[in-house]
Parts: structure tokens; C-alpha cells; sequence
């Protein structure tokens, strides 16, 4: 059966930066796809938090709180995973932070700080977990990248071009490992209706009014809206599938906009 591709039963799902928001949905979503969910964060309230949500819906998440640009505590803490959990099956490189300041004001330090997060974790994460996969012969890593891996935007120098290099990254990491029978392929989210948004998410706030109208599902996405992409990527249904960026984003990027008189 199709659907039977799909099914996650018997793999291990680790879930960088799943404590809230995208994150957490599409950790939930992989959870509901028979994945024994594994989540990191870098706050112990906040995982113990995120341990009792997923518990509300029924999932027995594992928690590590480790910082993934920390080579060390991430060496320590994936072998802490597969010795009590298992085998990672499935990477999903989420965690990521943004500043948003104008570049010409904006610190070196700051400029490395997310770069650092964004696209050397990734990098790290993929390593030691992609070292045991290489010897399994098999896994699926999932860099969650956004639609500034394609496109710039006023006071996001730092966020695009770390965005930017993880999609080169997954290029790339898919070109060296895919004869290990590893997949590394990767989501660009568009705008979501998340905690962080809900202040701008108003009839009237030019950005909200902005976002609706470049969408041509003229819509925020829902964060239920990535599971699907994260379960056909994790999943053996995206088996032949790798160095792609799958862009969730309602379709912004396949089109120029529309101009302001046009309904």
C-alpha cells in the first residue's frame, strides 16, 4: 500500500529546537507518524514545558537539553540518544535564531552569533549524527531552511546568508552521502501564524495586509501545514528524493505579487 511509505513505525526522530512553534508541529506531526519522538533544546524550563505539551497530545517525547553549536555536548548527546533511546533515523536541523537589524548597524559578534546557530549547527548536528548513519547505511536529515535561503530582505543580512549557505550545505550534503543511502533534503517555511506573529496577524497592520496580499493562498500558513512535508521527507516515500528545498510558503515565491489596486 502508498500509504504504508509513509509510516514512520520503529525510527527515531530527533528534533532540533522543537520546545515551540514550527518546530514543535512538525516534531508532533512525525510523532503522529509512528516516530519515537526525540526533541532538543537549550533551556531546561522550557523543554520541561514543551515534555508536558507533547504529553497532552499523547506523545512520549524524550527531552535533551544541549546547545547544538557546542561540538562537544553534541558528541556527548547524540551517544546519550542512541544508547538510551536508539538509532537516529531522522535529523531535523530546526533550532535557529534571528536579529533583525539594519546591517550597517549591525555587530560583527551579533552577525556571527547567528550564523553560528543557524548554519554552523546544522553543520555540526549533521556530522556526528551523519557519521553512524554512514555506518547503518541509511537516514534522513532535514535542514529547515526559509524563503531567505532564495530571496533577501531589509534587516536579515546575517538570517540570509546562513539560510542561504544551509541550502548549499544540504546540496551538498546530499551530493557526499547519497550512495550511504542518505537523504538530506530541506523545508523553506514561508509566513506562519505563530505566538511571534500574532501581534502583526490584525485587519488593518500593513504587514499582516502585506503578507495576505503576496500570498496567493492569501493566508498565513498554519503550523500543521509542514507536517506533511516533514513526514514525506522522513518517511521512505522520499527514498529517491535529495538536495531539495521543499518551499511551504503558499506559493510566494512562484510569483511576482500583484499590485495594490488589484483584489
Amino acid at each position: 500500500m502508498i500509504l504504508d511509505l509513509f509510516k514512520l513505525e520503529g525510527k527515531v526522530a530527533l528534533v532540533t529546537g522543537a520546545t515551540h512553534g514550527l518546530g514543535m508541529a512538525m516534531a508532533t506531526a512525525l510523532a503522529e507518524a509512528g516516530a519515537q519522538l526525540v526533541v532538543n533544546g537549550s533551556s531546561k524550563k522550557n523543554m520541561d514545558r514543551a515534555i508536558a505539551d507533547y504529553a497532552s497530545k499523547g506523545i512520549d517525547a524524550k527531552g535533551y537539553v544541549f546547545d547544538v553549536t557546542n561540538e562537544d555536548q553534541v558528541i556527548a548527546n547524540v551517544a546519550k540518544i542512541e544508547e538510551e533511546v536508539g538509532a537516529i533515523n531522522i535529523l531535523v536541523n530546526n533550532a535557529g535564531i534571528i536579529k533583525r537589524v539594519a546591517m550597517e548597524d549591525m555587530e560583527v559578534s551579533d552577525y556571527r552569533q547567528v550564523i553560528d546557530v543557524d548554519l554552523v549547527g546544522p553543520f555540526i548536528m549533521a556530522k556526528y549524527v551523519g557519521r553512524r548513519m554512514i555506518e547503518r547505511r541509511e537516514g534522513k536529515i532535514i535542514n529547515i531552511c526559509s524563503m531567505m535561503s532564495e530571496l533577501g530582505r531589509n534587516s536579515v543580512s546575517a538570517y540570509a546568508a546562513a539560510k542561504g549557505g544551509l541550502k548549499m550545505l544540504t546540496k551538498n550534503m546530499a551530493t557526499e552521502w547519497g550512495k550511504y543511502n542518505i537523504q538530506t533534503n530541506g523545508i523553506g517555511p514561508g509566513y506562519f501564524a505563530t505566538s511571534q506573529t500574532e501581534p502583526i496577524r490584525v485587519d488593518g497592520h500593513p504587514f499582516n495586509e502585506f503578507i495576505i496580499n503576496l500570498t496567493p493562498a492569501a493566508r498565513w500558513g498554519d503550523p500543521e501545514d509542514l507536517g506533511g512535508t516533514a513526514v514525506f521527507l522522513a518517511s521512505k516515500a522520499s527514498d529517491f528524493v535529495n538536495g531539495h528545498v521543499v518551499y511551504v510558503d503558499g506559493g510566494i515565491l512562484a510569483t511576482i505579487g500583484k499590485p495594490s489596486n488589484e483584489k
